[in-house]
């Protein structure tokens, strides 16, 4: 049998493997089923075997694109797994398990602190799910059914069957959950403003990095934007005599940076926000004890997966949150969690 790209078998180097594909992994792409099962593997080596006809599914040639089904086999050449210090190699991500709010066999839910990434890229090595999975190496499936900026704690759903991701996702995308998000902004919030229905558009900062603004509704990219808002309590922090309001923002559509830039656009940046919000604003809150971007995913509503049950769950502030709340706004955050529509 032919193994790596024609090079002698190597120490550490399995035999030529066939497996076939479950329910749970179906529908996914090749390449990205061919890292999870070759893990210590370099990308680049998985994408030569693919290329060279060395991975076959069904006895034919495959693209890395290409989505596997239920009942194909596949044929794994020969590889060495411990190939750390090939080229293009990265170290596995530490393992680490996160607060849970839930778990069953269909999902996990976590509180994710602020300040880690969901996922690897642009820059970052790991995330969430790439440390759940070095944690957890007995689970066959772990994947994200959506996701928070590095900066956003709170509620954040892993899919642990492929059918209870597809389910999730769904409803996500027909706007079938109830996603609460908790925000500390600038300024008193006008109690009247309720609604914030601008279209968003992604553009780049000249140094490649990312950014949203608002946009009129013709422009060609726009994208269409509905966040709620619901005052909770009048806001100043410790040592700081400027009014701050403490708002439950509600999104019917999941835009990156939407909550952000709708507050923002509105006169209302979140504190702490480095991107939308005012430098040396954001300088003398961190003097008052505020070290961070104050947004958090509060509460969440979907339809389980397996059961139909609609769920309801809630991060609580963290604790470097929490500190800064007067009374009057942990009173107002006691408001009973319930299954309703929000």
């Amino acid at each position: 049998m032919k193994n790596i790209i024609g090079a002698k078998p190597e120490p550490g180097a399995s035999e030529v493997r066939f497996m076939t594909v479950d329910e749970e992994s179906a529908g996914q792409r090749l390449d990205n089923f061919l890292f999870r099962q070759l893990k210590g593997v370099p990308k680049t080596h998985v994408y030569r075997i693919i290329r060279s006809g060395e991975v076959r599914i069904n006895k034919g040639r495959v693209q890395a694109d290409t989505r596997i089904a239920t009942g194909d086999v596949l044929r794994l050449p020969p590889v060495r797994v411990a190939a750390r210090s090939e080229e293009g190699a990265t170290p596995p991500a530490p393992a680490r398990e996160f607060p849970l709010l839930h778990e069953d066999d269909a999902l996990i839910a976590i509180d994710k602190p602020a300040g880690v990434a969901v996922h690897g890229g642009s820059g970052v090595s790991f995330g969430v799910i790439e440390q759940l999975r070095t944690a957890r190496p007995q689970a066959k499936f772990l994947e994200l059914v959506h996701r928070l900026d590095r900066e956003t704690s709170g509620i954040l759903l892993v899919a642990k069957k492929r059918s209870a991701l597809t389910a999730l996702q769904d409803q996500f995308r027909e706007r079938e959950t109830g996603k609460t998000y908790l925000a500390l902004v600038e300024g008193v919030w006008p109690a009247n403003k309720k609604v914030l229905d601008t279209p968003l558009a992604k553009y780049l900062l000249p140094d490649g990095e990312r950014r949203v603004r608002v946009v009129a509704k013709d422009h060609p990219d726009a994208m269409q934007a509905v966040t709620l808002v619901r005052v909770l309590a009048a806001v100043t922090l410790p040592g700081d005599a400027t009014p701050m309001s403490l708002l439950a923002v509600t999104i019917k559509t999941g835009r990156t940076h939407q909550i952000r830039v709708h507050l923002a656009s509105a006169g209302h940046p979140i504190a702490g926000d480095d991107k939308y919000g005012a430098f040396e604003r954001n300088r003398a809150l961190q003097k008052c004890g505020l070290k961070r971007m104050f947004l958090h995913a509060w509460r969440l509503q979907f339809n389980h997966p397996a059961t139909g049950e609609r769920t309801a769950l809630q991060a609580d502030l963290p604790p470097e949150l929490a500190t800064l709340m007067p009374p009057s706004a942990t009173a107002a955050l006691a408001i009973p969690l319930s299954t309703s529509s929000p």
